[in-house]
């Protein structure tokens, strides 16, 4: 049973399924830190599809996204630290979202007041650095599920500082992503790790312009990356641009593949 109603539907309504016979993916946030449901991303800890007791959880969009691209890496060296910021399109906030959007760039040509009640600010012409609410040390609920999904997910102790931001693009989350490992590691071996990873396309050529862009990515179904090169400011980073459309491998996509391996 594949499930994306709600987190107060699933709290409800995924035990009695599961007491009714079903196996549950979870497509909401419910589940998602309970010790004793498997967080899952298949390209990632496939294993941990077997230690479900009924209900598999489906993690966020954008960890979901950064995981993937992170897997083929951390197997080259662990990774230790992750910065992160994420460039979040309208279609994160649903199809009442990007509607809104639509809506907003036609009132701004027509010069009529612009609609705002889907999102903090008018996200046309802007960036609003807000997703989710506030938490009490200063990051919202967005940022602190990259944080501690991540950690469940890759079985490891890595600490993400994230900063996600809705920005003005209709569909796909783009991400801006530093990462310290272990051992310092080259552009050609990250490159590689990229080009030979599951459920990831390397796009990097950036001396003929090419790179991900949301425009071009709108019903892919993998994680693309480019712009790999070497940080500046840490012997053993690196840093990396990744861009998916979130409602495939971001969210509806990764549940089918749960399914697909149950």
């Amino acid at each position: 049973m594949l499930s994306s109603a709600g987190a107060s539907v699933s709290k409800e309504f995924a035990p009695i399924a599961v007491d009714a016979g079903a196996i549950v993916v979870d497509n909401t946030s419910f589940f998602r830190m309970d010790p004793n449901v498997p967080l899952v991303v298949p390209e990632v800890n496939p294993e941990d599809i077997k230690l479900h007791k009924g209900i598999i959880a489906n993690p966020n969009c954008t960890t979901i996204m950064m995981v993937v691209a992170l897997k083929p890496i951390n197997d080259l060296s662990k990774i230790k630290t992750i910065h992160v910021s994420s460039y979040q399109s309208a279609s994160g906030a649903g199809a009442t979202g990007m509607a809104e959007l639509q809506q907003q760039y036609q009132e701004i040509v027509e010069g009529k007041p612009v609609t705002v009640k889907k999102f903090a600010h008018q996200l046309a012409y802007n960036l609003i650095p807000h997703i989710d609410v506030f938490t009490d040390n200063g990051y919202t609920k967005e940022e602190m599920k990259m944080f501690n999904e991540t950690q469940k997910i890759m079985h490891s102790d890595v600490r993400c500082a994230a900063t996600c931001v809705r920005v003005s693009a209709l569909r796909c989350h783009s991400e801006a992503i530093s990462f310290e490992t272990e051992r310092a590691l080259s552009v050609e071996e990250v490159r590689n790790a990229i080009k030979n990873g599951e459920g990831l396309q390397l796009c990097d050529d950036p001396a003929n312009n090419v790179y991900p862009m949301p425009l071009n990515l709108m019903g892919t179904d993998d994680v693309y990356v480019g712009r790999i090169r070497k940080d500046l400011a840490c012997d053993n980073g690196m840093n990396i641009w990744i861009v998916g459309d979130q409602i495939r491998k971001g969210a509806a996509l990764n549940a089918v593949q749960i399914a697909e391996r149950l």
